[in-house]
């Protein structure tokens, strides 16, 4: 299989083989609309409907590249914007044949705007006019993504659930409905795989399911991350005698996965599972990239989930909803750890046991900084006494 990368004037990495993503569900409704805009089934207009930026970016590159001939795009490519651009004008631009190319493609970004204050009455009249006797030689693409699409639809929130019916009824009646959902973890595994396997690069299964789940399935981030990824892989190719990615690069490389590790490591801890934590401890200094000396950091980052632990718990936090509003900006938790980190803060039944461990780790943090001879040690003791039931060194703590 052979990978088909093409890059924007960004650099960024976007376009995929299609095998990579064939018979994928998730991908479905975009291998549908390319499907479609190549044949005699083409619509006048299409929305794409969801916020996943990945999807969103698969069928701007797939319409292009389908109806946009490359020596032609400065002439029929336009990308609008509705909070600068009037619906109006972007009609007008659509109806009018372009005298330099045979066909012209609108991208009409800002869709809200159409279902802000007011009825705006003269512009869906407007647009249904147009609609009634479109240009044939025009497409307009509508990108509603200020509307978020789970996987699973049951979950969506009950705002985005009413604009979503809402712009079915309206623009969804006189445009073709692409629904944009997120990318199941499941697909986005088989995705990754298959496209490290296209650009050369044998990737481990629990390597991919450990990518996808530390960035919490975000498909754009996934493409960022593996093509770093691959990149290092490459750079070792000479070194391991082939182009490999195991668990551990992961969690070298990505920050989002060493993250996950820290979390994993607090829920061991919260369950007072000692074995587990002292393992996971030292799953976190093999993958640090400076080993032992990266021991501050590990503390700071521990300091850091126990005070929002011991304000989910003053807070009685039970969902993510209430998380957000009491984990101000810049204290707040990744979102593949909201729901753990919550479940981890109630299982202190008692706040003086989040107080105690923060002690705790100030007395690690000091020593670590006073140079001791073994900083592995000073990481061991402090994650036997968190994870001790509470009391069991109370005497010590109140000795010294």
């Amino acid at each position: 299989m052979s990978a088909v990368r093409t890059r924007g004037k960004d650099g960024s990495a976007w376009v995929f083989d299609p095998a990579t993503r064939a018979g994928l569900r998730s991908f479905a409704t975009v291998d549908r609309l390319l499907k479609e805009i190549a044949g005699d089934a083409r619509k006048p207009g299409y929305v794409l409907l969801g916020s996943e930026a990945f999807l969103l970016e698969l069928c701007r590159r797939g319409v292009i590249a389908g109806l946009v001939p490359e020596g032609f795009r400065d002439f029929c490519l336009h990308d609008l914007d509705l909070a600068q651009t009037s619906v109006f004008e972007a009609l007008d631009l659509a109806q009018t044949p372009s005298l330099m190319a045979p066909f012209q493609v609108l991208f009409v970004r800002n869709v809200k705007t159409l279902y802000g204050r007011g009825s705006k009455k003269e512009e869906f009249a407007a647009l249904t006019d147009y609609f009634n006797r479109p240009n044939p030689q025009a497409l307009i693409v509508f990108m509603a993504d200020h509307i978020a699409l789970p996987q699973d639809l049951r979950r969506m929130d009950f705002q985005d659930k009413e604009r979503a019916d809402k712009l079915r009824e309206t623009l969804g009646e006189l445009c073709g409905m692409v629904e944009l959902q997120q990318v199941a973890d499941e697909d986005a595994v088989k995705w990754v795989l298959r496209s490290s396997e296209a650009g050369g690069v044998q990737m481990q299964d629990d390597a991919a399911r450990e990518l996808v789940d530390a960035l919490g399935g975000d498909m754009l981030m996934l493409s960022s991350e593996l093509d770093k990824l691959m990149l290092y892989a490459t750079a070792m190719q000479a070194e391991r005698g082939a182009a490999t990615l195991s668990l551990v690069d992961v969690e070298t490389m990505v920050a989002s996965a060493k993250q996950r590790s820290l979390y994993e490591l607090t829920d061991a801890i919260s369950l007072k599972d000692a074995p587990r934590a002292l393992t996971l401890l030292q799953g976190l200094l093999n993958a640090s990239d400076g080993g032992e000396d990266a021991a501050i950091g590990h503390v700071f980052s521990l300091a850091k989930t126990y005070r929002q632990m011991l304000v989910l718990n003053e807070k009685q936090v039970k969902d993510q909803r209430a998380m957000w509003q009491v984990l101000w900006p810049g204290f707040r938790v990744a979102p593949f750890a909201a729901d753990a980190l919550i479940a981890q803060a109630r299982r202190f039944r008692d706040r003086a046991d989040l107080t105690r461990g923060l002690r705790w780790i100030a007395k690690a943090d000091i020593e670590l900084r006073s140079s001791p001879p073994d900083k592995k040690l000073v990481l061991e003791r402090l994650v036997m006494r968190l994870s001790s039931k509470a009391g069991a060194h109370a005497s010590e703590l109140r000795a010294e």
